[in-house]
């Protein structure tokens, strides 16, 4: 099996040699830039796909990066209540239903990119806890000493409705650690939380860490993160031109890599066009 970088080093080759000639057909004649912030769990594939497109197509991506929900000052809604200008938004579902509801992006113009489940991470080497089944999960969050969650869209499930739905809220409250502007890897890493909660994607990365597994079906919570036009943005076209290559299947090995779960756009267009 080839890995992310092989995978990448491939796709730039044949990204430059053609392979996407048909989505960068309708590029602009000048290159522009693309203002776009994206959330956590959507980062590592985008770190990886930009540089590619932006060799592609000769456009610039300046790329910011926030939690999807919360009031941290780096998180997506505080950047836009400070006046932050974008012209493309990557975010959790719900986060970017709130701004559609805002009046932040444009209506309508919502499109799912990836699919991301809640995984756990232990420090390396130390022991391992079961989270196979709802059972073994309940139990290791009663004996974890500290556990770390997300104060973005997979912290606020657990800690809303996992945890109580499990019983654990009460122990929870002594031993959770929500986490603000950083990634629960990087908390587990350094060993101030015995275990770590959050999307797939944002621990994978950590060569620190042991990645235990996802939750079980029962109890996890798969969501879309998805992408919206911002009203008012300075390069609308170039930004859209920018999500359908996000979206292409021709990226869709590295984006799996990532621990994500791309969203096949012609199975949703067929959908749609079904239910009209």
């Amino acid at each position: 099996m080839r890995t992310l970088s092989q995978l990448s080093r491939s796709l730039t080759r044949r990204a430059l040699g053609g392979i996407l000639v048909a989505l960068f057909a309708t590029q602009a004649a000048l290159a522009g830039d693309i203002r776009v912030v994206t959330s956590g769990a959507f980062t590592e594939a985008y770190k990886k796909l930009v540089p590619i497109y932006e060799a592609a197509s000769g456009h610039k991506v300046i790329s910011s990066y926030g939690a999807s929900i919360g009031n941290a000052p780096d998180s997506i809604p505080s950047r836009f209540a400070r006046g932050e200008a974008f012209d493309l938004v990557i975010l959790s579902e719900g986060g970017l239903e709130a701004l559609m509801r805002d009046g932040k992006l444009v209506k309508g113009s919502r499109v799912d990119v990836v699919r991301s489940q809640i995984g756990a991470a232990v420090r390396k080497g130390t022991p391992k806890p079961d989270i196979s089944t709802v059972a073994a999960l309940t139990q290791t969050l009663l004996n974890a000493k500290s556990v770390a969650y997300s104060a973005s869209a997979s912290g606020t499930y657990l800690s809303t409705e996992m945890f109580p739905k499990l019983g654990v809220q009460e122990r929870l409250a002594v031993t959770g650690k929500k986490i603000l502007s950083e990634r629960v890897g990087a908390v587990v890493a350094r060993g101030d939380a015995e275990l770590g909660f959050q999307q797939v994607s944002e621990l994978i990365y950590f060569k620190e860490l042991d990645f235990i597994g996802t939750l079980p079906d029962e109890v996890q919570q798969t969501i879309f993160f998805s992408a919206g036009l911002v009203e008012g943005a300075a390069q609308p076209e170039l930004a859209r031109h920018l999500l359908r290559f996000l979206t292409s299947p021709a990226v869709a090995d590295i984006v799996r890599a990532t621990g994500l779960d791309p969203v096949d756009q012609r199975a949703v267009q067929a959908s749609t066009a079904k239910s009209q």
